[in-house]
């Protein structure tokens, strides 16, 4: 089963979304304009691995990237979700870590291609364990950072996101449903970068932990 831990309790993954630019400076570092409504892309689950896991960097790509987010865990279905009702779906949060092979996604990009393959292998979602909704009264004003080898990489705060929430629930329903077990990865700030065989990577969220994962190259 692939899970995430929410106050002890394991709960079965189902699909993993994630949004692009839902921070403004990091749209700029990556050139990107910023769009009305929430943009998103998918995650298999076999992305997802644990605290003292690794992120394994594939042969196909030299140029593994970070993304430190804040994931949503939904814990009620729903279809069509208003945003005044939203957070009534939400069973918790955890620390999310979105690698990517901004190598393949150039590629891909340029050609006018899915860029599913560069976010899409096999440890490029490490999750950390969960807290239940309840025990974080306000998610938009928290401190989000991620360090490589003890040196800050990113640190922002969640009150940065251009999109609340509720917004993305309810835009992300309209489109498909959502099921207990769906993770809502809701984007990076600025400061991603490249990852390396030996890096250690520490990444959190105010109120919510932390996760630690090292970096592997395979030949």
């Amino acid at each position: 089963m692939t899970f995430v831990k929410i106050d002890g309790k394991k709960i079965e993954v189902g699909k993993i979304i994630c949004l692009l630019r839902s921070y403004k400076a990091h749209a700029e570092e990556m050139g990107a304009s910023i769009t009305e409504k929430p943009e998103f892309f998918l995650k298999p689950r076999s992305a997802i691995v644990h605290d003292g896991e690794y992120i394994i960097i594939p042969p196909e790509s030299n140029d593994v990237h970070h993304e430190v987010e804040l994931a949503v865990i939904i814990g009620k279905a729903g279809k069509n979700i208003p945003t005044a009702n939203a957070m009534e779906h939400v069973q918790g949060y955890a620390v999310l870590i979105d690698a990517t092979a901004r190598d393949i996604q150039a590629r891909a990009k340029k050609a006018g291609k899915p860029w599913a393959v560069a976010k899409g292998f096999d440890t490029f979602a490490p999750i950390s364990d969960g807290v239940l909704a309840s025990k974080i009264p306000n998610p938009q004003n928290l401190e989000i950072w991620l360090k490589i080898n003890g040196q800050y990489r990113q640190k922002s705060c969640t009150g940065m996101m251009i999109y609340t929430i509720q917004e993305i629930i309810s835009h992300v329903s309209g489109i498909m449903s959502l099921e207990p077990g769906d993770i809502i990865a809701t984007g990076t700030p600025d400061g991603v970068g490249p990852l390396v065989d030996g890096d250690v990577l520490e990444a959190g969220i105010e109120g919510i932990g932390t996760i630690s994962v090292g970096v592997k190259k395979t030949q």
